[in-house]
């Protein structure tokens, strides 16, 4: 499957905010998702053991260097954007190292711990982002690692019960224990007071990236960063729901619909006007 249909077939948020690109880093960022789509694929497919994970993932660390014989059908298109935009490796294997993390660790004990996940998995994520994006001002990249801790832990709020379903809890133990919760009351998907006021924390957190973020974007590079934008807009919007719905997380999938979508994308747009 190439880069396109793998990214269309994901049906995420971060896809649907390529629309604001122009045809070349529409292009370009939709290889680089791709990649970041099979990696993550790799590491959550129940069908393997941890040692065919590591192997798969072990091989893309070899793709992203050089061909290989058998490599997958997108590590060509991976390499020629990393070419392109002078991208080195190691950027994309902090990502692969980020994905690594999860065949192991089931658990947090602080958010400085799960801190470093999140920064492996987003804002690594959005370091790359940028560079295809283009950015006039070093400060974007303050930005792009704001911005990816802003919605790996809104993703963390909203995905406590499908995590739960896989044995993972990435809220931090220190967080349980501060409202009394504990592992046992979360396995139980014991909903109360306790947890709504974990959750509320929890999303004050996020909401606190989301001002860092905006805060340092450099005003001359807003216009480059509209899809960053975008995806902001829209999880913004998805936190706020969860907010008012008290998080019912255990028993709801929260997402914005396609017309509520539309509406931010438009917004975004609209600002550069």
């Amino acid at each position: 499957m190439n880069a396109t249909k793998i990214t269309r077939a994901s049906k995420s948020n971060l896809a649907l905010a390529f629309v604001s690109l122009g045809r070349e880093r529409r292009r370009d960022i939709t290889s680089f998702y791709a990649f970041c789509r099979v990696i993550d694929d790799i590491a959550d497919d129940m069908d393997l053991d941890v040692a065919e994970k590591r192997r798969r993932l072990g091989e893309w660390r070899e793709w992203l260097r050089e061909p290989r014989p058998n490599e997958s059908e997108i590590a060509p298109e991976v390499r020629s954007v990393m070419g392109k935009y002078s991208l080195k490796p190691e950027m994309l294997e902090e990502i692969i190292a980020g994905v690594e993390m999860d065949l192991t660790i089931q658990r947090y004990a602080t958010f400085d711990d799960l801190r470093v996940y999140c920064y492996r998995v987003a804002s690594a994520v959005g370091l790359v982002s940028i560079e295809i994006f283009g950015y006039r001002n070093q400060a974007c990249k303050e930005y792009a690692i704001q911005l990816g801790l802003a919605l790996q832990t809104t993703n963390i709020i909203r995905d406590v019960g499908k995590d739960l379903q896989a044995g993972r809890i990435y809220l931090p133990q220190e967080d349980l224990a501060r409202f009394g919760y504990a592992d046992e009351d979360l396995q139980a998907q014991q909903y109360d007071d306790r947890f709504v006021h974990l959750m509320e924390f929890e999303a004050d957190r996020a909401r606190r990236f989301f001002s860092l973020a905006a805060q340092v974007l450099p005003r001359e590079d807003r216009r480059s960063m509209v899809a960053a934008e975008i995806m902001a807009s829209i999880y913004r919007g998805l936190l706020r729901r969860m907010e008012l719905d008290k998080f019912r997380v255990f028993e709801k999938v929260y997402e914005l619909n396609n017309l509520e979508k539309a509406g931010r994308i438009t917004g975004q747009l609209l600002k550069l006007c």
